[in-house]
């Protein structure tokens, strides 16, 4: 079986100032954003990929995404909406920029998040870091119950981090969790085990 998680698109345009977008934050993508998930499901035309399953989460934004990328390649099936695939709801942080983040917070805490996977101390983040643990596990194990050849997730950044983790397992040399807008990840399960294949891959550049 082939698993691809996708990040959905972009949620600000070029005269946007970006702010932390989580749960409570229900942005439609921007026509870059579209274009990033049309651009997957021409990546997946050109490798000759049809998933048997795509599961999207629940925000606007992934369903979108999620909507797109089937039109590009004659999906015909449905849907499946999974909570679990949600994005993180980051509490008082949602919606604000960096800027102001760094003001109240200082600099290192969303250096920690973007680049270690630290959730910073008294965030009134939600779920807790165990929950968002298991559900990244628990939908990678259920996915291997239903045969497929291959599985399509599109989901966020911060809940795909728990998915880079489920996948690499503590490897010493596992890229960065990071996923940019619009990217995508691959990995193998085989014999009770993933196999990660890449990760925060430009479409175009596979």
């Amino acid at each position: 079986m082939k698993v691809i998680l996708a990040r959905h698109g972009n949620t600000f345009g070029p005269v946007d100032t970006p702010v932390w977008v989580g749960a409570r934050e229900d942005y439609p993508l921007v026509e870059k954003g579209r274009e990033q998930s049309t651009a997957i499901g021409a990546y997946l035309n050109r490798q000759s990929i049809m998933p048997d399953r795509i599961i999207s989460g629940p925000l606007v934004r992934t369903r979108e995404g999620a909507d797109l990328i089937a039109a590009e390649i004659g999906f015909s099936g449905v849907i499946e909406i999974d909570e679990r695939l949600k994005e993180i709801d980051y509490g008082s942080w949602g919606g604000k920029s960096d800027a102001e983040i760094e003001a109240l917070y200082g600099a290192d805490v969303i250096d920690d998040w973007r680049e270690r996977t630290i959730i910073p101390d008294g965030a009134d983040w939600s779920p807790d870091l165990a929950t968002l643990r298991q559900n990244a596990v628990s939908v990678m194990h259920e996915i291997t119950e239903v045969p497929a050849e291959t599985v399509l997730l599109i989901t966020s950044n911060g809940t795909l981090r728990y998915f880079h983790g489920a996948i690499y397992n503590g490897q010493g040399d596992a890229p960065s969790a990071k996923v940019k807008t619009g990217h995508i990840c691959c990995a193998d399960y085989v014999k009770g085990s993933y196999l990660p294949r890449f990760w925060n891959m430009k479409p175009d550049d596979i």
